[in-house]
């Protein structure tokens, strides 16, 4: 399910975003909206765990998994 909302954005980013249409980058508007907000929503999940992870030490179980992590491409997408 989806919802319509309305975003109001500074005439820079929507010429980028328009750009990234054009482009054939992204297929919509919203495409490329709601990939931004998909990543920044990773990102703030990463952050939680990270803040976690500083507060209760390192987990053993998980090293071998992060090790593995930091090997994988940063791009999210």
């Amino acid at each position: 399910m989806s919802k319509q909302i309305a975003v109001r954005l500074s005439d820079e980013l929507v010429e980028f975003v328009d750009e990234l249409v054009e482009s054939g980058t992204e297929r919509s508007r919203a495409a490329v909206v709601s990939r931004a907000l998909e990543r920044e929503r990773r990102r703030a999940i990463a952050a939680r765990d990270a803040e976690i992870l500083a507060r209760t030490g390192s987990d053993p179980e998980l090293r071998g998994l992060a090790e593995h992590a930091i090997g994988l491409s940063s791009d999210l997408a």
